[in-house]
């Protein structure tokens, strides 16, 4: 999985006046859990940017000067409810023998026969929750839907790893393929149809 660096400064002050003035200097107050003790620390709120308004995932290594890193991930964050401006973070310590618990963005892979006959592809998952090494996590989990058919249904146990454990129920649907109002029924393989491009409905 993909790492990016956040630099940013322990604070010792925690009290609402320190947290104010932070925020009022463009720097985000974020708390590190997971250690013997929590770190407190804060960092520019444009630090943040490739971490937070993406649809990546990422794993994070902070640096706090002092030559102080920790490896970490995303836990917890806050918005104004008014700017949408960053008001807090946690993260969480991780460790390269210790599992973590992550929602990784899932990535259609081919063209589902039931789509090229004029189905409609619906997403039910656009993010499975998995659980494992850090250094064993993917960037996205591929899901090959090209077979299929009008009416099909594609399981989170099609996506299993060895790598990592998928934390939903066997019956759990990721995607399936829907009729839509113009077309009856699926064309076998060897039945001549007219392709139409994939359409997908948006959760």
């Amino acid at each position: 999985m993909k790492s990016i660096t956040i630099k940013g400064s322990k604070r010792e002050s925690v009290g609402k006046k320190a947290t104010k003035a932070l925020r009022n200097a463009g720097q985000v107050p974020c708390v590190l859990y997971g250690g013997d003790q929590p770190v407190h620390f804060a960092a520019e709120e444009i630090a943040f940017k490739n971490l937070v308004y993406t649809s990546d995932v990422h794993t994070v290594v902070l640096e706090l000067g002092n030559g102080e890193k920790y490896n970490a991930v995303l836990q917890d964050i806050q918005f104004h409810p008014v700017t949408d401006s960053i008001l807090h973070i946690d993260f969480y310590q991780i460790y390269e023998d210790k599992e973590i618990t992550m929602e990784i963005p899932v990535q259609t892979v081919g063209v589902s026969r039931g789509v090229k006959n004029g189905g409609v592809l619906r997403f039910n998952l656009r993010r499975l929750r998995v659980k494992g090494l850090p250094q064993n996590l993917p960037d996205v989990i591929e899901a090959d839907i090209t077979k299929l058919k009008i009416g099909s249904k594609l399981y989170v146990t099609e996506l299993a790893s060895d790598d990592y454990k998928i934390m939903h129920p066997d019956n759990t649907v990721v995607c399936q393929v829907r009729t839509s109002r113009n077309v009856v029924e699926d064309l076998d393989e060897d039945e001549e149809g007219e392709e139409v491009p994939a359409t997908e409905v948006k959760e």
